[in-house]
């Protein structure tokens, strides 16, 4: 009987998720469901329904329970049902179930944009750059920017440069997401990517300080290039490893940023000596890795505010409160 596969269906212009059918014993598979490019809109399979009390798994009836979403447009969920193909027009066999309300009508117009640039190296590199609702480069001129990012180790630049997001996904804002200082009147840029890489034999982490100054000066730069940044007035943040990824900037790029944001981040690597995120290493193993990526042994480099937020109650090992 054949089974449901839901990748999220990762592209060169960014994330189409499919629906394939698995066949278990032929190895064949065929697609029944596909995000649609024809309409600026992401969409999600969410669950297949089957009719109650079948033996055999058909696509005869069968439901799939869709998530639908634009820039503009939070999730709304839809009901499709078979045997309608996956590229029939939109409506075909389809029934909306939700239609729920802006969750912050102020800010409904923001202005999303993924940008493309590259670091001197040449590894291709993403960023969402978020703007006020009305904002306009050539008539309102640079604002305030918040860099807010997360690094991330890879084995090759292809990898690294690969988009994870896709443009017409919801810009959904939670109570401590960096998009809520778009209602301040600042431009956000969201999830620029920060690889560290290491390619063939050599470890990434011993080349993190200069490939993470080197990315985040490449976005900086782009942010300025386009009008939208104000040079002397960029700051930086992140949570966990962006945290620990705020503070190296700040100390190893003290021309690039105003001040920074780091919450519930670790900062001692001498705290974490038998590994940390991608680094299987020891402390013993690799000693200068461990003291030139750790912020607490340049703090005396750190010359610009530094907001330190962490939970009282923190659980993660990797992130003690001691840490702050």
């Amino acid at each position: 009987s054949p089974r449901c596969n839901t990748p999220s269906g990762h592209r060169p212009t960014g994330k189409r998720p499919f629906v394939d059918l698995l066949e278990i014993e032929s190895g064949a598979t065929s697609r029944i469901w596909e995000s649609t490019e024809t309409e600026p809109a992401l969409q999600y399979p969410v669950s297949l329904m089957e009719k109650p009390n079948q033996d055999e798994l058909t696509l005869d009836g069968m439901k799939l329970l869709v998530s639908r979403e634009t820039p503009l447009d939070p999730p709304q969920y839809y009901i499709n049902t078979w045997p309608t193909p996956w590229n029939a027009p939109q409506g075909t066999k389809e029934f909306q179930l939700t239609d729920f309300p802006h969750p912050y009508p102020t800010l409904k117009e923001l202005q999303k944009e993924i940008i493309r640039y590259e670091r001197p190296d040449g590894t291709p590199l993403t960023a969402t750059l978020y703007t006020p609702p009305g904002y306009s480069p050539e008539k309102d001129g640079p604002l305030p920017m918040l860099l807010w990012a997360y690094p991330r180790e890879f084995k090759t630049k292809e990898a690294a440069g690969q988009l994870r997001d896709s443009p017409h996904r919801f810009s959904g804002i939670g109570p401590t997401s960096p998009l809520l200082h778009l209602a301040r009147g600042y431009a956000v840029l969201d999830g620029p990517t920060m690889p560290i890489i290491g390619e063939g034999d050599s470890e990434p982490n011993d080349t993190y300080v200069e490939q993470l100054t080197a990315s985040a000066r490449a976005a900086v730069e782009e942010a300025v290039k386009l009008g939208v940044a104000d040079v002397n007035r960029v700051a930086v943040g992140g949570h966990s490893y962006g945290a620990f990824m705020t503070a190296n900037l700040l100390a190893h790029a003290p021309d690039l940023f105003c001040c920074g944001i780091a919450e519930s981040g670790a900062y001692n690597r001498t705290l974490t000596p038998f590994g940390f995120q991608a680094e299987e290493r020891t402390i013993w193993e690799a000693p200068s890795t461990y003291m030139e990526m750790s912020p607490f042994m340049n703090a005396n480099k750190i010359t610009k505010p530094i907001l330190l937020i962490h939970g009282e109650e923190d659980n993660n090992t990797g992130t003690f409160p001691m840490q702050s």
